[in-house]
């Protein structure tokens, strides 16, 4: 008497009785839950969520990450806009999502941010090793680059007249170009984040003109918090997916907590994600990281002032309320 088929349910049911029989509850388990697809793009600030990811803290609470990389911070939310992210890392410009928030509101939470300053250095500007060039004032009619986006551009050039070079244009260049770009007398400077800074000091082309710019041109305060970076989830995915939601940002606080407190041992998970490999890892300044439950009114103050400057130069087309981003839990 021939067999009748199985039907596709019972044929699951088999298979995942066969899946355990053979000891593979760990694909059943990535099977179960949703991919969370993360955007970042390859600046240090990053780390937290390189290592969650390295260190297997997603993986241990059950979660399926896929980092997506991207060539800029713009790039990053124009993918959680349409859908094919489901969030961004630290290290994505707070400005950028911002952009994102106003074409389409309600876009995103942000689980935690990286502020940096002229202690916890991220933003700098580099000028070629040999440059006479002493202070920002100097690069008034240089040849500058930023980083690709609307945030890098808009602070390079706020910088620029705040330090008294006004006037000077901006060119946008992919964050990896940089050192080469000063290397071969293509820019006289170059306004980026970390690890640029550290890869050209130690391949010996460029040397930093000045760091924690942010925080000093921009907030007026050499040491307040620049909340320039954002970790986030898309409002879509915390409605859908509340339980994954909370695992996944307890894993991502894993990821902050390891870097806060053995810095040496997260640096090595920068390779692979950044520009810096190998021992080169242990000479990278690191960012500072404030998980969303962490915010003090100064905090919000400080990033508040941050965004009002998008506001200003009409980048956002309307004032955006910091303290309305952030997640609640």
């Amino acid at each position: 008497m021939s067999q009748k088929p199985l039907d596709s349910s019972r044929r699951r049911l088999v298979q995942a009785g066969a899946a355990l029989a053979l000891g593979a509850p760990a694909v059943l388990r990535a099977q179960s839950g949703p991919k969370i697809r993360i955007g970042y793009w390859p600046v240090a600030a990053g780390l937290p969520f390189f290592a969650a990811v390295e260190k297997g803290y997603f993986k241990e609470a059950g979660l399926d990450v896929e980092p997506l990389k991207f060539a800029g911070a713009q790039q990053v939310m124009e993918a959680m806009l349409s859908g094919r992210s489901d969030g961004s890392s630290n290290g994505t410009g707070s400005g950028n999502l911002g952009v994102g928030e106003i074409a389409s509101p309600g876009l995103f939470k942000i689980i935690a941010t990286n502020p940096s300053n002229q202690k916890y250095v991220l933003d700098q500007f580099l000028v070629p090793k040999d440059s006479p060039i002493k202070s920002i004032a100097e690069l008034k009619g240089k040849k500058v680059a930023s980083g690709p986006g609307i945030q890098n551009r808009v602070l390079a050039i706020t910088v620029l007249e705040r330090a008294g070079a006004a006037g000077t244009s901006v060119t946008e260049l992919p964050i990896g170009q940089h050192v080469a770009a000063l290397a071969a007398g293509q820019v006289d400077a170059v306004y980026t984040l970390e690890p640029t800074g550290t890869v050209g000091r130690l391949n010996g082309t460029t040397r930093v003109l000045e760091a924690g710019v942010i925080a000093k041109y921009i907030l007026g305060d050499p040491l307040a918090p620049w909340h320039g970076g954002s970790a986030t989830l898309t409002s879509e995915f915390i409605k859908k997916y509340p339980a994954e939601t909370k695992k996944y940002i307890a894993a991502y606080a894993k990821g902050i907590e390891l870097v806060r407190t053995k810095p040496a041992e997260a640096r090595q998970y920068l390779k692979g994600y950044t520009a810096i490999e190998g021992p080169l890892t242990g000479e990278v300044p690191l960012a500072s990281y404030m998980l969303y439950n962490e915010f003090k009114p100064s905090d919000i103050a400080a990033f508040q002032k941050f965004f009002d400057l998008f506001t200003e130069k009409g980048v956002f087309e309307k004032k955006l309320a910091v303290e309305s981003l952030i997640y609640k839990g």
